[in-house]
């Protein structure tokens, strides 16, 4: 199959599988608790993409590797996406996908502290600060749905998002087996594990009746486990090796309108004008602060093809 179909296949799927994860977690936290869902979702998951990739001839990762796909599960599942499905207990699967979609900002912002930083150009610098008066907007007392939004919703949300960044900034020097379905096996196995354990001092487990778990809830763990970690992920692994960076990138701002429109379409969410105009704002920093890096990545490329002048 041509490879550039393979791609966009693959784009497809990340931009739609994984903008509806959002709604996913919605409704499966309305009858299961938060941390208990997903690490059982992570665990699932993560075991059988584990057991996949050994099966298919990948070597067993090292003490070392379990060790930094602990960090990594850490600040990825247990901070980043755990404090996302709290959060998504009090406020829409729309409003925590364009938390989520900060990720790229709070990356960034990130990358231009420590000893190797990389300091943001004048339309990066800009999208940050663009990125993050979205998100200011999102917390005026009139930006959210009315009855269902929450401060600490809010403050979970953008926790994770930030979280999320971290533990990807960490992962580029983490050391990782040589099979990149191995290495992501054993994030969701320990970062599973981790939520887990999580839901013990968090009381989940005497707040869990399976008799009261709902349909709505069975079905979008359902879509979590299958669509969410197992397809939606593979294929982002595979655009990662096969596909320029930038637009594998892209998904931090198709995902969030994707998720805006699941739930106003699914779940009966209604946003107000400023949740809307936050939507907007977000996207469009994302979007910008894409364009800033691919033209950063460009020039640096041109400069070390021999393009930049001689001296």
């Amino acid at each position: 199959m041509n490879r550039r179909i393979l791609t966009l296949g693959a784009l497809l799927i990340v931009y739609f599988l994984w903008g509806g994860t959002y709604l996913g977690i919605r409704l499966a936290v309305q009858t299961i608790p938060p941390f208990l869902m997903a690490g059982t979702r992570f665990l699932f998951a993560g075991t059988a993409v584990y057991l996949y990739a050994r099966l298919t001839g990948a070597g067993k990762p090292a003490l070392e590797h379990w060790l930094d796909a602990g960090i990594v599960g850490a600040l990825l599942l247990l901070g980043g996406n755990g404090l996302i499905c709290w959060a998504e207990q009090s406020i829409p699967s729309g409003i925590a996908a364009l938390l989520a979609g900060t990720i790229p900002l709070w990356m960034a912002l990130l990358g231009s502290l420590g000893k190797d930083r990389h300091l943001p150009g004048p339309m990066a610098l800009a999208s940050i600060f663009l990125g993050f008066g979205g998100v200011a907007l999102l917390a005026l007392p009139s930006g959210g749905t009315s009855g269902r939004m929450s401060p600490m919703g809010l403050t979970a949300g953008a926790a994770g998002a930030f979280l999320w960044a971290l533990g990807s900034m960490f992962s580029r020097r983490a050391r990782v087996p040589a099979s990149p379905l191995v290495s992501v096996g054993l994030q969701m196995i320990v970062g599973g594990a981790l939520m887990m354990l999580a839901s013990f001092p968090l009381g989940e487990w005497s707040r869990l009746d399976l008799s009261r778990v709902s349909l709505r809830s069975a079905l979008g763990m359902g879509y979590l486990v299958l669509f969410g970690s197992i397809i939606a992920y593979s294929a982002y692994i595979w655009l990662l090796k096969n596909a320029d960076p930038t637009w594998v990138s892209t998904y931090a701002f198709v995902n969030p309108v994707v998720a805006v429109f699941l739930g106003w379409l699914i779940a009966d969410e209604r946003l107000t004008s400023h949740a809307l105009a936050a939507t907007v704002v977000i996207v469009v920093a994302v979007g910008l602060l894409t364009l800033a890096r691919a033209r950063e990545s460009g020039a640096i490329r041109a400069a070390s093809s021999g393009s930049a002048p001689s001296r």
